[in-house]
């Protein structure tokens, strides 16, 4: 799939909305890739996991032993991929404020690719991969749907993006005025009670 094309996925969803939106990473940014408005559709989800699948076949050498996914955003789309890639899925989840493999076993050596929806600072995937290397994984790429960083991410292993979508993105005390002259709204799940 072309970018264009997985961000017109997005769109025909309703998933690509404009405004002044604070981050998961704390960052304002101009647009908000709802992606829950695709995954609640599965032929729109099928379509880029299939693909993100097939991008991970011709990016990442050899077999790999299981997709992990960040909950809770990752769970969808790391499912739908691993089921592409017929291969197991889990998912780590915070307890006590890190990631842990909580519900799972993974044998030292296992070879892991993590499922991400959407990167923008890495932040996720970082302390994803940081929990699975604890664990003694094989951590061969990280994975997403879209990487809003351009590339600038740094996940702590290589990034593999069925799309690239740089978006505007700003610290709260850098904010552009005309920005800042919008009300902000929080829609993604970190941080929320």
């Amino acid at each position: 799939m072309t970018r264009d094309e997985v961000l017109q996925v997005f769109r025909d969803a309703g998933a690509m909305l404009e405004g002044h939106f604070i981050l998961s990473s704390g960052l304002h940014s101009p647009v908000f890739l709802q992606k829950a408005r695709v995954f609640m559709y599965p032929e729109k989800t099928e379509i880029l996991c299939r693909a993100l699948a097939a991008k991970i076949r011709e990016s990442v050498p050899g077999p790999i032993d299981y997709v992990v996914s960040p909950a809770l955003g990752g769970l969808i789309p790391g499912y739908e991929t691993a089921r592409h890639l017929a291969i197991p899925a889990m998912w780590v989840e915070r307890e006590g404020g890190e990631f842990r493999l909580r519900r799972f076993e993974m044998p030292k050596g296992a070879r892991v690719v993590i499922v991400e929806d959407i990167v923008t600072t890495g932040l996720s995937s970082r302390e994803t991969v940081d929990a699975l290397r604890a664990l003694g994984a094989d951590v061969l790429a990280v994975t997403c749907l879209i990487d809003r960083s351009g590339g600038e991410a740094d996940p702590g292993a290589p990034l593999v993006a069925l799309a690239e979508y740089k978006v505007p993105a700003y610290p709260e005390d850098a904010l552009p005025p005309e920005l800042a002259a919008l009300p902000a709204m929080k829609p993604g799940s970190r941080g929320l009670t």
